[in-house]
C-alpha cells in the first residue's frame, strides 16, 4: 500500500482538508481524495470526465509496476496481468483485449469459489480416501503374503511327503526283494551243503570199496552218480538298478504351481475416466478378494472337494445370446461370460443376460475358438489370418502370426501358458503348441512309435488342460478324445461307451473340473459325457432339454455353462451336489 495511506496517517479531503472519518472517495482521473460534499462538486465539473470510486476500492487495486503513480484499473487478458490506463496505449499491451480489473476480479472470485468447493467436497476427500487405503492395502498385502508363504510351505511339505513316501516304497521293495532272495539262497545253500556232505561220504566209501577188493560187496554196488549229476538250482543274483530321471526344474515348477507376476503399475485416478477405470478394474489382471488383497497363488492340482454327481443335473438359468449359430462360451469370473458365434462379433454378457460389451475381430473373420487368460484377457484364434489375438477391454492385438499352419483350438493353462491346436496348410499334419507369452515352448505331435497323435480329418480340435496337467484334445475327426501327459506322452483315447457301439462318437468342446473329471460335448447326440481322469465313463448329462451342445466352460463354483449351437442360448447347469 502507498505510505500516504498507511494506518498511521489521517486521510484528509484534498479540496477542503476535512478529515475523512466516514467513507472517503477518490477520483481515479484527477488522483485526489474527496469527502462526500467535495465529491459531488468534483463530479459536477464538466472540464473532464471524472471517475469517482470509494477510497477503499481504489486502495484494493494494485499499483502499476510500470507507472508508479497509477493504480491498475484494468486487466490484460492476453498477458493475464493487471494494467493501468497508461499501459493500454503502450507498445507492450497495444491491441490486447482488456477488461475492468474489478470485472476480472469478480470472474476470478467465481473461479476461486468453484475451486474451493471442488477441493473441499471432492479432491480433499479423494486424497483422504487414497491416503487411508494405502495403510490398509499394506496390512492386507502383508497378511496375504503370510498366507501365501504358509500355503506354499504346506504345499511343499505335501510334495516332500509324497517324495518321502516314494523313497520309502522303493526302499521297502528293495528290502522285501533282499529278504526273499536271502530266504531262497539259505534254502539252496543248506541243500547244496547237505549234498556235499553226502558226496564226500560216497567218495570215501568208493575208495574203501576199491581198496578192499571184496567181490561180494563190489558186485552189490549201485551207482549214485545220476542222483548228483544235476546240481540243485542256484538263485540267480539279479542286482536291482535305479534309473533316476533327469530333474527338470521347469516340470517341477509346473507340477508345484506358480506365482503371478507382481504388477508394478500405479493406479492413475482421473475423475472424467472413472467409468472407464471401473470397467478396467472388472477385467483386472488378478481377481481381488473380499479383504482387498490380491490372491496370486494357484495350486497346480486343487484337492478334490468331495462333490457327488447328481443323477439328474439341474438347469439354473438360460441366456439368449442372439446368435443364429452359437459355438463357444468362456467364463470371465463367476458373473460374466464371453460368447462367440457364426459371425465376427465376440459378446460379453453378465449372468443376468445383459450384454456388457461387443468386440469385432481384428480381421472381420469368425473366431475359431477363444479362452480367458489368467489375467482376465480373452485370446481367440483366426484360421484365415493364421493368427492368435488378444482382446483387452475393446482393443484387439495380434499376439502370434503363424506361417504354414492354421490355428483352431486354444486354452489357458495353470502355468499361464496357452495351448493351441493347429493344422498344416496342406491339411496333412496336426499338432499342439504350447506358448509362453509369444514364445513357442513345446510341440506335441507324435506318439512313442512315431505315429501321429491326432487325425488330420476335420479341423475341429478343441482342447483343455486337466488339473493333473494332462492335455485333453477333442479330436472329432478321429471320433475320440486324445489325452497326453504334460510332457506329451500318450495316455489314452476315449471313444465313447461300449454300450452304444453302433453310434459314432463326435466330440466337440471339452473342459475339466476340480476333481480332474473330463466333460465332453457331443453335439450330434445332444448330450455331455463325464469321464474320469483315466478315461473311464462316469455319467451322461442328457436332460435340461439340451439341443446341440457345442461349447463348454466352468466357473469357479463349477457350474457348467453350455453353448447350444442351434438355439443360440447358454445354459447354466448344476451337475453335482
Amino acid at each position: 500500500m502507498d505510505p500516504h495511506y498507511s494506518g498511521q496517517d489521517v486521510v484528509r479531503c484534498t479540496t477542503c482538508e476535512t478529515v475523512l472519518s466516514l467513507t472517503p472517495w477518490y477520483c481515479e482521473v484527477c488522483h485526489v481524495d474527496l469527502c462526500k460534499d467535495c465529491a459531488e462538486k468534483h463530479i459536477a465539473e464538466k472540464s473532464k470526465v471524472h471517475r469517482i470510486v470509494s477510497l477503499k476500492q481504489f486502495l484494493a487495486t494494485p499499483k502499476c509496476p510500470d507507472h508508479s503513480n497509477k493504480q491498475c484499473e484494468l486487466h490484460c487478458e492476453q498477458c493475464d496481468v493487471p494494467i493501468c490506463t497508461q499501459c493500454v496505449i503502450s507498445k507492450k499491451h497495444k491491441h490486447h483485449d482488456v477488461v475492468d480489473i474489478l470485472e476480472n476480479c469478480q470472474k476470478k472470485q467465481e473461479v476461486l469459489k468453484q475451486d474451493l468447493e471442488e477441493f473441499e467436497k471432492s479432491i480433499y476427500t479423494r486424497y483422504q480416501e487414497a491416503a487411508s487405503k494405502i495403510p490398509q492395502q499394506r496390512v492386507n498385502r502383508s497378511k496375504n503374503s503370510q498366507k501365501l508363504k504358509t500355503t506354499i510351505q504346506n504345499h511343499g511339505d505335501m510334495l516332500h511327503q509324497e517324495i518321502d513316501s516314494i523313497i520309502q516304497e522303493m526302499q521297502s521293495k528293495i528290502d522285501d526283494d533282499d529278504a526273499q532272495y536271502l530266504a531262497l539262497s539259505d534254502i539252496r545253500e543248506k541243500e547244496i551243503k547237505r549234498n556235499i556232505s553226502q558226496i564226500s561220504e560216497i567218495i570215501l566209501n568208493l575208495k574203501s570199496l576199491l581198496e578192499s577188493g571184496n567181490v561180494n560187496i563190489v558186485s552189490k554196488y549201485k551207482s549214485r552218480n545220476q542222483e548228483f549229476r544235476m546240481l540243485p538250482p542256484i538263485p540267480k543274483v539279479s542286482i536291482p538298478n535305479f534309473q533316476p530321471q533327469k530333474i527338470n526344474r521347469e516340470e517341477l515348477l509346473r507340477q508345484f504351481g506358480s506365482l503371478t507376476q507382481l504388477s508394478k503399475e500405479e493406479e492413475e485416478v482421473e475423475e472424467e475416466e472413472e467409468e472407464e477405470e471401473e470397467e478396467e478394474e472388472e477385467d483386472n489382471d488378478d481377481a481381488e478378494d473380499e479383504e482387498g488383497y490380491i490372491s496370486i497363488f494357484k495350486e497346480a492340482n486343487p484337492s478334490p472337494k468331495g462333490k457327488t454327481l447328481l443323477d439328474v443335473p439341474k438347469l439354473i438359468t438360460e441366456i439368449d445370446t442372439g446368435y443364429g449359430n452359437l459355438f463357444g462360451v468362456s467364463c470371465l469370473g463367476d458373473e460374466k461370460i464371453w460368447t462367440r458365434g457364426g459371425d465376427k462379433i465376440l459378446k460379453l454378457y453378465n449372468i443376468s443376460g445383459e450384454l456388457l460389451k461387443s468386440v469385432q475381430t481384428k480381421s472381420g473373420n469368425n473366431p475359431a475358438d477363444m479362452a480367458v487368460t489368467h489375467r482376465g484377457g480373452l485370446v481367440y484364434t483366426d484360421r484365415n489370418e493364421r493368427s492368435i489375438n488378444l482382446v483387452r477391454n475393446t482393443q484387439v492385438k495380434t499376439l502370434i502370426k503363424l506361417r504354414g499352419w492354421k490355428p483352431f483350438g486354444v486354452c489357458s493353462t495353470i502355468s499361464h501358458d496357452i495351448l493351441v491346436s493347429m493344422q498344416s496348410d496342406n491339411g496333412e499334419k496336426v499338432k499342439i503348441v504350447r506358448y509362453s507369452g509369444i514364445t513357442e515352448k513345446q510341440i506335441i505331435q507324435w506318439d512313442e512309435q512315431g505315429h501321429p497323435l491326432y487325425s488330420n480329418r476335420h479341423f475341429f480340435k478343441y482342447l483343455c488342460e486337466n488339473g493333473n496337467l494332462d492335455i485333453c484334445v477333442a479330436d472329432s475327426g478321429a471320433n475320440a478324445v486324445v489325452v497326453v501327459s504334460a510332457a506329451g506322452h500318450f495316455r489314452f483315447r476315449y471313444t465313447g461307451i461300449q454300450s452304444k457301439p453302433q453310434k459314432l462318437f463326435f466330440p466337440y468342446d471339452i473342459t475339466t473340473d476340480s476333481q480332474n473329471r473330463i466333460l465332453i460335448a457331443e453335439t450330434i447326440e445332444s448330450n455331455i459325457h463325464l469321464v474320469d481322469k483315466d478315461g473311464h465313463f462316469l455319467h451322461y448329462i442328457d436332460n435340461c432339454n439340451l439341443q446341440s451342445p457345442w461349447g463348454l466352460c466352468l466357473d469357479s463354483r463349477e457350474n457348467l455353462f453350455v453353448a447350444e449351437q442351434c438355439t443360440g442360448k447358454v445354459k447354466k447347469i448344476q451337475y453335482y451336489m
